[in-house]
């Protein structure tokens, strides 16, 4: 039996060989391969050949291309487990009786597995073990957790964990252990509590999961922001020739909301790019970049093996990510944890909003030695310290938001529209949208309306339109202007009190006033709850939209 997330590039070949081989196959999956690959292998020994049930995986793997996370388990080796990983996150939990004093696992990289092998065990008592792809999956069964490495061989026998390599490679085998680390997380942090959905309990969390971003970071006294996971490497981001943001889907998104300040403060050159993108075309990387890698789960491929390729160019690596132990905070060369808490929902909401704070404490620290900006930074501090309260402003016209889905549930598309701090709002509301609703929406920059998207407009396309008090304000009411005038529906997110915009809107969400690079937070709250009241009034699951993962670990 084989459980197995991820993907294998090359099943084809292997199933083309297996079908010569007169082995039949029932799915078109990739998954049924593994096992019947470890069955040949194992049936096909020599003849005088003994295999232990891991050095048969190490063989099945050897064949295997892709990323995988795979867990083996057979009747003809009883009470043993198996367990692999390769591109894919896998993490081991361990609960015993007692408390475990150990701290780590050793790793043995002979290369046969015997019984000299160095095994972990808990003497005296008796010890359960879990294997997962996420920590979330676990804290309910305990709090102690193993994160494997790429093609850590892990197995179970009699009670006993081995961790076991093929062979050392000097450059990245440099620990001879794995860690056995105590998870942060609360039950009560991953129940739904009071709320129906996780995306909804996620979208009310906002004002604490920023604030738990902030905590220890920023001195509102002062005006100073302090990030500890930065400290040793500050020197070198404030001397850099170039920043390059790397990301994918909502993480992206993120690096486009604060692409403007961050080359505010820092005067140097922003460059923002797609994990994919950026590995297809294999960007130039020099040792003087900044190479600055933003997930959630710390494990999405795309950005991981862009990481990688930056690695190889010696650019200095930074990682803002949501977990603690993944792979691009192991990888990189300092980073931001940005403290959201677990996120369940497969759309993000808090963890959005988390890494754009995050982005923007980053962009603080590096212009707050510069004299002509210290009152910019100073401004931007201030507006983080009253974010919490505003965010909660906002999220009591949640029914007020209910009222707009209604209207707009039974459409098939849905325009949004802005420019500057908020076209990255555009992009994140209608990506929502499409995730949970699996309604067409499209965010676009207002600017380019004219050069294609203005000809979608007409009296039957709902557009939603971002007008806030910014450098880009009077090209936003110009862009209100043309969609008014070919008799389109205009719905505004505007700030309070603007009475201008809200008179030519067919429906208008007003929002309280803060520091413009931080109002694109609060323009994309309502557009959260949005796409999670058109979700629910369709009678979708907007915790598991359909053909979507919370953490997309293949390419």
């Amino acid at each position: 039996m084989v459980v197995h997330n991820g993907i294998i590039t090359n099943f084809k070949d292997i199933k083309l060989f297996l079908e010569k081989e007169n082995y039949t196959f029932t799915s078109e999956t990739d998954t049924e391969v593994i096992p019947k690959l470890a069955h040949y292998i194992y049936h096909h020994k020599e003849e005088d050949e003994t295999l232990t049930f891991p050095e048969v995986v190490e063989r099945v793997i050897s064949q295997l291309e892709g990323a995988f996370a795979l867990v083996f388990k057979s009747t003809v080796f009883p009470k043993q487990v198996v367990a692999v990983k390769r591109g894919s996150p896998l993490l081991v939990g361990i609960k015993s009786e007692r408390n475990i004093s150990m701290d780590k696992v050793n790793v043995s990289y002979r290369q046969r597995h015997n019984s000299g092998d160095r095994a972990f065990n808990i003497s005296g008592q008796s010890a359960e073990y879990f294997f997962a792809s996420d920590a979330s999956a676990l804290i309910e069964h305990t709090d102690r957790v193993i994160y494997l490495e790429d093609d850590d061989i892990t197995s179970i026998v009699d009670g006993s964990l081995r961790i076991n390599r093929l062979q050392k490679h000097a450059k990245t085998d440099e620990t001879k252990s794995r860690q056995i680390t105590t998870l942060r997380l609360q039950l009560q942090e991953i129940m739904k509590g009071n709320y129906s959905t996780f995306m909804e309990k996620e979208i009310h969390e906002q004002p604490d999961s920023i604030m738990n971003t902030m905590r220890g970071r920023l001195d509102f006294n002062t005006d100073t922001v302090r990030l500890g996971g930065l400290l040793s490497h500050a020197s070198a981001i404030k001397r850099c020739r170039r920043i390059i943001v790397i990301a994918s889907g909502t993480s992206y998104n993120s690096g486009v909301a604060t692409r403007q300040l961050l080359e505010e403060l820092s005067d140097v050159p922003v460059v923002i790019e797609l994990g994919s993108d950026f590995l297809d075309r294999l960007c130039p990387v020099f040792r003087d970049d900044v190479c600055i890698f933003i997930s959630q789960s710390g494990e999405t491929a795309d950005t991981l093996n862009a990481l990688r390729y930056c690695k190889s160019r010696g650019a200095l690596l930074v990682g803002i990510t949501n977990t603690v132990g993944s792979a691009i905070s192991r990888e990189t060369d300092c980073g931001i944890h940005i403290n959201a808490g677990p996120e369940i929902g497969v759309a993000s909401t808090k963890a959005y909003t988390s890494q754009i704070v995050s982005m923007v404490m980053l962009s603080v620290m590096i212009g707050s030695d510069s004299i002509s900006k210290q009152k910019r930074c100073a401004e931007i501090i201030q507006g983080l310290k009253e974010l919490p309260d505003l965010i909660k402003k906002v999220l009591k016209k949640n029914d007020e938001i209910l009222s707009l889905a209604k209207e707009l549930y039974e459409e098939k598309s849905l325009l949004l529209m802005g420019r500057g701090y908020n076209y990255a709002t555009c992009l994140e509301g209608a990506l929502k949208v499409k995730e949970v609703s699996y309604m067409h929406s499209e965010g676009i920059l207002s600017g380019e309306l004219k050069h294609g998207p203005l000809a979608l407009v007409d009296e039957n396309m709902p557009c939603v339109i971002v007008v806030l008090k910014d450098n880009t304000y009077s090209k936003c009411h110009n862009a209100l202007q043309q969609v008014k005038a070919r008799h389109g529906r205009p719905i505004t997110i505007c700030e309070e009190g603007d009475s201008d915009v809200q008179s030519m809107s067919y429906r208008t969400i007003s929002l309280p006033s803060t520091v413009d690079c931080l109002m694109n937070i609060l323009a994309v709250i309502p557009l959260q709850l949005l796409s999670f009241h058109l979700a629910t009034l369709k009678g979708l699951d907007v915790d598991c939209p359909r053909n979507l993962a919370k953490s997309v670990t293949t390419e």
